[in-house]
């Protein structure tokens, strides 16, 4: 699925209209929500319309249409308008960002190590399971001095669509055992770039550059099994 979060990542609040509805849920022309997957949360906010105002308390898709489930059982029709919650989303953005450059360094220290699982909370903590047989605990420590390099260079994030079988071919480019984002009906990938730091596929929200940022703290580094390591991050308020 095209999501207009990707193509228009600054518009939080779109005016938009009805496609389709029924009680307590609706499908929109545009909407600037992202509805969460790959271990980032689905997007808060309110969908708004003359006379009345509803909580958007989670999404769904059914037959390729992206369903916005509301606090109530409202049914809208005509115009509306989408608002998301900046702070929320300002939060999943860095969030993951701090994910992408804690995933590049990773990959590169630790001969290729793939992500096996990712989950971002809303306290500003993240953690992510990475295949490392053997890791020493402290160089996955260590890592936060570079992680906290990168963001205060304010590095540019940039997106870019390539051919599915491009991005396969490319080693790294789809770096996750459990999670990739699907392709978009025209056969491509969606793939981030940190410049000259990091670049793989992904489908969630990211900042713009790497300072709108705060550093990042690895809070801790768990042994799950012999092949992974959980690594535990959170934003330093």
């Amino acid at each position: 699925m095209h999501l207009y979060c990707h193509d228009y990542p600054e518009a939080l609040t779109v005016e938009t209209t009805v496609a389709a509805a029924s009680p307590g849920k609706v499908t929109l022309a545009d909407t600037p929500f992202y509805p969460g997957g790959g271990g980032q949360l689905a997007d808060r906010g309110v969908l708004r319309w003359r006379g009345g105002e509803a909580k958007v308390m989670g999404f769904e898709v059914s037959a390729g249409k992206l369903w916005h489930l509301l606090d109530n059982q409202a049914e809208l029709d005509g115009a509306v308008e989408a608002a998301v919650d900046p702070s929320f989303r300002q939060t999943m953005r860095q969030l993951h960002t701090g994910t992408h450059i804690l995933n590049a360094f990773v990959f590169q220290s630790f001969d290729g190590a793939l992500v096996t699982g990712v989950q971002m909370a809303d306290d500003g903590t993240a953690r992510m399971d990475f295949d490392v047989p053997g890791a020493d605990n402290d160089r996955l420590r260590a890592l936060e001095g570079p992680i906290n390099d990168v963001i205060r260079q304010d590095i540019a994030v940039s997106f870019a669509y390539v051919p599915m079988a491009e991005a396969q071919a490319e080693r790294g480019l789809i770096r996750s055992r459990s999670v990739a984002p699907p392709p978009t009906p025209d056969g491509k990938i969606r793939i981030v770039e940190i410049a000259g730091v990091d670049r793989q596929a992904c489908g969630g929200t990211h900042l713009a550059s790497t300072g709108a940022s705060p550093p990042i703290r690895i809070l801790k580094v768990d042994n799950k099994g012999r092949h992974n390591r959980r690594v535990r991050i959170a934003l330093v308020r």
